[in-house]
């Protein structure tokens, strides 16, 4: 698995790609889509939608499974991946390139991860 180290995580296996100026790409890390195993459909919100901090903003459905995604800010999305809806399995392929949202936040997180830290905090997950 990869954690760039260009980018921020959550504990809720989240990437956060700052883009300045308060704007920010938001997607699935490698060790999330790895759990999730295929991707088949990604339901994504739409743009103007009000992000909250901590509460799910998608879901995407796998064969396993249907898992919320949560918002690492509190703000408003901008954009969406649009690509994904048609080809939700782009994120299994390369979960770095295929961001679900971009989005405007208020304030970055205080309990976001670097990739070292993240990486640790993956390799605990995976014990239990």
């Amino acid at each position: 698995m990869t954690f760039p180290k260009t980018l921020r995580y959550t504990k809720s296996h989240e990437w956060i790609e700052d883009l300045s100026d308060g704007a920010y790409r938001v997607g699935l890390t490698d060790y999330a889509q790895n759990a999730l195993g295929d991707v088949v459909f990604v339901n994504l919100p739409e743009s103007g939608s009000e992000l909250i901090s901590g509460e799910p903003f998608c879901d995407v459905e796998s064969v396993k499974a249907v898992s919320d995604v949560y918002s690492p800010f509190t703000g408003t999305v901008s954009e969406i991946n649009e690509v994904l809806l048609d080809s939700p399995e782009r994120i299994n392929q390369d979960c770095y390139a295929s961001w679900l949202i971009k989005a405007e936040a208020n304030a970055p997180g205080s309990d976001w991860l670097d990739a070292d830290e993240y990486e640790a905090f993956a390799a605990s997950e995976q014990g239990h």
